[in-house]
């Protein structure tokens, strides 16, 4: 029953995790589009104006209220980092450079989330974690290459801040680890992107005037941005997240450029070639490999099987939630 039990987490995890993955890689294409007409900050707080809304709403539903006083500091910290600063640099970015290479620049962070959740988290360095991770870089590099490779070079400034996306995504994501603890997916990712909001509001008159001014498609995009790739696709992350590692859920969003380049196929009527879909394929194998298990490995956070007996008193705390303690 357990192991059935086990099996179905992780197959919710993995469902939440491709749900997140689809979202975000729609994202770079609707930033890219949306920022011929709202500046990198007011693209920034209209997203998280809509996303809080959207979450504060599902917040109220769930009547789940505030989280515990000791997810705070983490909560905090992802939301400055991560749903602010990361937001504003990505939206600046892609200004600069093309959708497909600011994905393949931004997956750089999933590297540091691993490096960090390893060192921070204690969650250590599995050997196929980081094959896996070297096998995706290489196809996120390859497909980063077929994209730019097509037009006009890059510009140093636009890579620049990709690289700084990167680097407040990876921390974010390593702060927000340790308040799924205490606090739900739910709550932490709502607090988390209105604490973003709060820190995104100097933007508030470049945004009334954006609004002004833009056309009602990219207004729609950034309606789009604050519905599904922020409320819903962070809190399907939040979801996976508490359940396996952020070494392993990094690890995951290597499939991202390689969607980028099929949804701007399909949007932008941008043809992939061939070593676009090779290099989606090397991201693709990455991400199997990093998610799969030695034999007798066991799941991130799960107990040996000579503690999972009951016992009649308990010698260290138990989360009574059903939330992993990872």
């Amino acid at each position: 029953m357990a192991t059935g039990s086990r099996s179905r987490a992780e197959i919710m995890a993995l469902g939440a995790a491709a749900v997140t993955v689809v979202l975000w890689a729609s994202a770079f294409v609707s930033i890219r589009s949306a920022g011929a007409h709202y500046s990198p900050g007011a693209m920034a707080l209209g997203r998280l104006g809509v996303g809080s809304l959207v979450l504060g709403a599902a917040l109220l539903l769930r009547r789940e209220g505030l989280p515990p006083k000791a997810a705070w500091r983490g909560i905090v910290l992802s939301g400055v980092l991560w749903f602010c600063a990361y937001t504003v640099t990505l939206n600046w970015g892609e200004r600069l450079v093309d959708a497909g290479t600011a994905a393949m620049v931004v997956n750089v962070g999933p590297l540091l989330m691993a490096l960090l959740g390893g060192w921070l988290l204690k969650e250590g360095f599995p050997s196929r974690l980081l094959a896996g991770m070297a096998v995706s870089f290489a196809g996120a590099v390859v497909v980063g290459l077929s994209v730019s490779g097509g037009g006009g070079g890059s510009s140093p400034l636009g890579v620049a801040l990709c690289l700084l996306a990167a680097v407040t995504y990876a921390i974010g994501v390593v702060s927000q680890k340790p308040a799924l603890r205490h606090a739900s997916p739910l709550q932490t990712t709502t607090f988390g992107c209105l604490i973003g909001f709060v820190a995104c509001l100097p933007f508030s008159g470049q945004l009334l005037s954006d609004v002004r001014d833009a056309p009602l498609p990219a207004t729609l995009n950034v309606v789009y941005l604050g519905v599904f790739p922020t409320a819903l696709a962070f809190s399907t992350w939040a979801f996976a997240l508490s359940r396996t590692t952020a070494g392993r859920m990094g690890a995951t969003t290597y499939v991202v450029p390689f969607l980028v380049v099929l949804l701007s196929w399909l949007l932008l009527d941008e043809v992939p070639g061939r070593l676009a879909l090779a290099g989606g394929l090397l991201c693709l194998a990455g991400v199997a490999v990093s998610r799969s298990r030695s034999r007798g490995e066991r799941p991130p956070h799960e107990p040996p099987a000579s503690a999972a007996a009951p016992a009649a008193r308990p010698t260290s705390p138990v989360p009574q939630d059903g939330r992993t303690a990872g």
